[in-house]
């Protein structure tokens, strides 16, 4: 396996852990944009075309807009922001 002598011995230095926690983090946001894009798209546009009408691109941004609101509550829980 891979030899890591660089690393220190007692385990990994703070500016890592903060560092792999705001990659995990951007990896979930990505996940649900992912997500978003799916869902909404699958909601909003009943027979995809060369461009989007006005019914659908309100649609969309509609859609986009409540699930990053439920995205940004949902993360804030996570990194304990939300605590009542």
């Amino acid at each position: 396996g891979l030899q890591f002598d660089m690393a220190p011995q007692q385990g990994i230095d703070p500016q890592m852990a903060t560092f792999l926690e705001e990659e995990k983090r951007k990896a979930m946001f990505n996940e649900v944009v992912a997500k978003l894009a799916d869902v909404c798209f699958d909601k909003c546009v009943s027979k995809p075309g060369a461009s989007l009408d006005r019914y659908e691109s309100a649609c969309l941004s509609q859609c986009a807009l409540r699930y990053l609101e439920t995205g940004q509550l949902i993360m804030s829980r996570i990194s304990g922001g939300g605590m009542n």
